[in-house]
């Protein structure tokens, strides 16, 4: 028990860790040891764990391994025993849940948030909380209660967000899957970025209680949780621990789940989006692209290349209906119920005096812009009806779509929020389909000549997350799936 060991622990998916527990051949006190160990081998380069629960993880593994020696292995939970992270707007009992807002600075969580709650009873165990931008809404995991995360491929790139901490230390080898919310692509670009997989679920599957800052109204089903994990075997199982009604989220409802391993892949329609006009891809991305194409067509599947112009606007569509299923504004939330004056506080961080990101203060000077604009808004909202429509028509039961995660691999720290200065939202592939409210994986796709991750968003019909699942699961074994960063030592 030594090196190869912790390799293959750190390697292993969690269902294959689980099994490992089960059949007595690892404890799980060693799993959340040898996974310990390498949080804190590389959390000093990365800064994805902001608040650890070592000593409780361990006495929690102490537990499940007195509970294998009573208990038939087959009732135990499907995670029993397993490590893993948790993204800090969630509630965990005990643990911090200031959503990196400097006011929030000290809020600790009295309870557990749903999904975390359901991992725990499936027999997980947390073994801290990970990093987000301030109030989990821009897609870098920045704030000024935590500092910055680092991408563990090259820590002078982003990670993305706002699920980043969980991106990067799945990425690093040191959980096998976390939780993470999207509202705008925060699970699948951090998952993106760190060349892991996330799964964006069907709006309303898994409710969102116990997360800050949490939706309202409509946007409840716009808000998804969901998993990160190294290998795409974990999606569904996570999936199904955590789906389905709460009795408090009203965005969510039943919905059957399918399987993946049922899904016959050479019958589904493939409707391939290159990129939308407005905001060009990378060439890395769409060769890669169309590697995968043609793989698909050489295993006699359809495919079929599609277009959908009013994608372009994309981030105005997003950003309306955002903005009308919400009845509290964004500063409200940036002063943790008392709202502060943007513009200010803008003018305080130029000075370096605010307690604010930069991003957070431009949000929310762009929520009142878009205030002065109704006419333009209802038509955007419009347009979204639209499109929610018609992606939904031509998805159907049997249609998968591909279109990229961004716009290039991850850029380096800064460069999206110049880009946004210059009215670049390039997370617009993401956010778009979070109003649409379709199913969405982010599968790797191997890496670029720097040795930064590729991959490509797969989304399916309304409830049809198996299959996109299905087609993850075959694009690991195609193309490799997370392949272990240099800083890893994997």
């Amino acid at each position: 028990m030594g090196t190869s060991e912790s390799k293959r622990v750190l390697t292993s998916s969690a269902t294959a860790i689980a099994e490992t527990i089960r059949s007595g051949e690892l404890s799980s006190r060693r799993a959340v040891e040898i996974h310990i160990e390498q949080i804190q081998r590389v959390n000093p380069t990365i800064n994805a764990v902001v608040r650890e629960r070592f000593d409780d993880a361990l006495a929690e593994a102490d537990q499940a391994d007195e509970d294998l020696k009573t208990k038939n292995p087959s009732e135990l939970p499907a995670f029993h025993g397993v490590p893993c992270t948790i993204k800090e707007c969630f509630g965990l009992t005990g643990m911090p849940q200031s959503s990196g807002a400097v006011k929030r600075k000290g809020v600790i969580a009295y309870e557990d948030a749903t999904a975390v709650k359901r991992l725990r009873e499936a027999g997980a165990i947390p073994m801290g909380v990970t990093n987000t931008s301030e109030l989990c809404l821009w897609m870098e995991s920045n704030n000024y209660v935590y500092g910055r995360t680092n991408n563990a491929y090259d820590p002078k790139r982003t990670v993305g967000g706002s699920s980043g901490g969980e991106g990067a230390i799945i990425s690093a080898g040191a959980s096998p899957f976390g939780l993470g919310s999207d509202i705008g692509g925060s699970i699948r670009m951090p998952a993106f970025f760190n060349g892991v997989f996330g799964h964006k679920p069907t709006g309303g599957l898994v409710p969102g209680t116990g997360q800050h800052p949490c939706a309202e109204n409509e946007a409840l089903r716009f808000l998804t949780t969901g998993p990160l994990c190294r290998r795409a075997e974990d999606l569904m199982p996570l999936l199904r621990v955590m789906a389905g009604p709460d009795g408090v989220d009203t965005g969510c409802f039943e919905m059957p789940l399918g399987d993946p391993d049922e899904v016959d892949l050479n019958g589904l329609r493939y409707l391939n989006l290159r990129g939308f006009k407005r905001y060009p891809v990378h060439s890395s991305l769409k060769r890669r692209q169309e590697l995968m194409v043609d793989l698909f067509k050489r295993r006699g599947c359809k495919v079929i290349d599609i277009d959908i112009p009013e994608f372009s606007q994309a981030f105005e569509v997003w950003s309306a209906m955002m903005g009308e299923a919400s009845d509290t504004p964004f500063v409200e939330l940036m002063g943790d119920g008392d709202p502060v004056n943007a513009a200010a506080e803008l003018g305080k961080w130029l000075v370096g005096q605010s307690e604010h990101t930069a991003m957070a203060s431009l949000l929310g000077l762009a929520e009142k812009l878009v205030d002065l604009l109704p006419g333009y808004r209802t038509k955007l909202i419009e347009l979204g009806h639209t499109l929610k429509a018609r992606v939904t028509e031509m998805l159907d039961d049997d249609g998968i779509m591909f279109l990229p995660s961004y716009t290039s691999p991850a850029p380096k720290h800064n460069v999206p929020f110049w880009n946004q200065l210059r009215l670049r939202s390039d997370y617009a592939y993401t956010a778009i389909l979070n109003v649409i409210e379709v199913p969405v994986t982010q599968v790797p796709l191997g890496m670029d000549r720097l040795k930064l991750p590729l991959g490509i968003q797969v989304a399916a019909g309304h409830g049809q997350d198996h299959m996109t699942i299905a087609v993850a699961k075959m694009l690991e074994h195609e193309f490799g799936g997370w392949q272990p960063p240099k800083l890893s030592g994997l």
